[in-house]
């Protein structure tokens, strides 16, 4: 029997606060949990409300879709809030102590560090590596044939860490890009299996997962290391991240560590390539399914897109181009997950919540509040031309001092490759069918790719 407001009983002794499952019924969706976690937060969340604790005695767990109290632990309380839980543990086995995992005082020196290389300036010559790695999926694509069947979904991974090797370390990476998609697909797979798992065997123990997590970081690291080398023999004539991480110094006049250069440079090559290649295919799957949104948006791409490569003017142009990008990381953000751990005993949302609480947080419910989004669950670009949207209740790139830094990055990166791609080719389904499932790892992927027939536009 489920718990209700006024009757939270307790677990294991710890006092409950807020209503939520009993154990006994979660047990019984432990399958679903793991298999689909996202459906099963949303579905709490809709039954109990707003906030909703977890019958787990420790650490006290929560799901908090109250939108002042997300304000709260993102923005306006943040510090009281760290990032010391298992998710951002078990990522750190890919990523290391970088900026993405990192907290407190190592994450405020790093950050302080690498925010000059996506200062406001650099985004302009970002431009140029977007062109190159969109002229070589037009040129695939055509190669492909007339009315060709192509995986979005492989096409936008590839694409985009194309960009992110070019624009942040100056290298080229398309003859890699096949096995460091994998590599990072690789690691991301087994770095959800950790964080679903509440006992996962050390790294040091020969397990299938391990082996698997080790052969992807192997790969990564050997990225790393040839991007250095060829780095250090062949000094680049722009100041790229690459330069950057080697020579920056913090106010003690101490520069990066090899294992934190290492640490960024992965956290950059995974969370810089597979975020906007999520939200980039979740777009063409929204296009794909809304034939009149997609002529809406050709008819601006006519009048901006033109044989020329585009700049960055042209992206303060592409008003719908945006809207629709802003509207598929609405209904998809990459980063579906953020967790948080209590530091003290706080109230959010109406209820008590202990100290050393895990606090969850899901930009994919928030996005859904029907307090928030009217419509929540249509695709309907306009809104973020016509209606007055709450930003702060928009959160695709987190929000608050721990905001992704590379949002800007991500926009023009995005927006940009889409207004390309969308001005050269129509997409829809092949077999009528619609919007695929998600799949919810470290991002929401589309369940078994993303297969789309492209049709060449006049």
């Amino acid at each position: 029997m489920n718990r209700t407001s006024g009757e939270f009983g307790s677990f294991l002794g710890t006092p409950a606060t807020a209503p939520g499952p009993s154990g006994r019924a979660m047990l019984r969706e432990f399958g679903q949990i793991r298999g689909n976690p996202l459906d099963y937060l949303e579905r709490m969340w809709r039954e109990h409300g707003d906030v909703v604790q977890f019958p787990i005695p420790r650490p006290p767990s929560y799901l908090v879709n109250d939108p002042e109290a997300v304000r709260r632990v993102l923005v306006d309380q943040a510090r009281s809030f760290g990032k010391s839980t298992i998710q951002y543990r078990a990522l750190s086995l890919v990523t290391g102590e970088g900026l993405l995992t990192s907290d407190g005082d190592v994450w405020r020196r790093q950050r302080r560090m690498v925010q000059p290389a996506f200062h406001h300036e650099t985004l302009a010559q970002l431009t140029d590596h977007i062109e190159r790695a969109s002229a070589a999926v037009v040129s695939s694509w055509n190669q492909a044939g007339a009315g060709a069947v192509v995986d979005i979904d492989v096409a936008m991974m590839h694409a985009t860490l194309e960009v992110v090797g070019h624009a942040l370390f100056g290298s080229d990476l398309s003859g890699d890009a096949a096995a460091l998609a994998d590599a990072t697909l690789d690691a991301l797979d087994v770095v959800v299996a950790r964080a679903r798992v509440p006992v996962t065997p050390p790294a040091w123990v020969p397990s299938p997962a391990n082996r698997r997590l080790n052969g992807a970081n192997t790969v990564l690291d050997g990225a790393v290391r040839r991007m250095l080398a060829d780095r250090r023999e062949s000094p680049s004539l722009t100041h790229d991240m690459l330069d950057m991480l080697m020579s920056v110094r913090d106010e003690d006049g101490i520069g990066l560590s090899a294992e934190e250069i290492r640490n960024q440079m992965v956290t950059f090559i995974v969370a810089g390539h597979e975020t906007v290649a999520s939200a980039l295919t979740w777009a063409f799957a929204l296009l794909a399914a809304h034939p009149r949104e997609q002529e809406s948006l050709h008819a601006e791409l006519v009048d901006v897109v033109r044989d020329e490569p585009l700049t960055i003017d042209d992206y303060s142009r592409l008003t719908r181009t945006r809207a629709v990008f802003d509207e598929a990381l609405r209904l998809y953000p990459p980063a579906w997950l953020i967790t948080r751990k209590a530091h003290a005993q706080t109230e959010l949302g109406g209820r008590d919540v202990p100290a050393e609480s895990l606090v969850i947080l899901s930009p994919w419910l928030l996005h859904r509040h029907p307090a928030l989004w009217r419509s929540p669950e249509e695709f309907r670009p306009s809104r973020f031309i016509d209606d007055d949207i709450d930003r702060s209740a928009f959160l695709p790139f987190g929000a608050g001092p721990r905001m992704c830094i590379g949002r800007d990055f991500a926009y023009v990166e995005g927006v940009l490759m889409l207004a390309r791609l969308a001005s050269r080719f129509q997409v829809s389904y092949p077999d009528g069918s619609g919007v695929p499932a998600t799949d919810p790892l470290v991002t929401i992927r589309p369940a078994g790719g993303l297969r789309l027939r492209i049709t060449r536009r006049g």
